[in-house]
């Protein structure tokens, strides 16, 4: 977890990874779909700053067929 993003951000990221991982998608295959650089995704799991933007998300969930809303929690945080 990075100490430098808030706890959603933080949230979000590792609910992304785990979906991620359950739809057996690498970080570069994603990254790819994305249309982004072949770390883009590793540099945002791996905590260097970087973190999803609200298109990020929504593309992210067009790819794994699902709501956008799959990535935040029930409650706020």
């Amino acid at each position: 977890m990075n100490d430098k993003l808030s706890e959603i951000e933080n949230y979000i990221i590792d609910r992304v990874r785990t979906i991620r991982k359950e739809k057996g998608f690498t970080q570069e295959q994603l990254s790819l779909k994305l249309d982004k650089g072949v770390g883009f995704i590793g540099d945002i799991e791996s905590s260097k700053k970087a973190k999803y933007n609200v298109q990020h998300l929504n593309d992210i969930a067009k790819i794994f067929n699902c709501s956008p809303k799959d990535f935040w929690p029930d409650k706020g945080l």
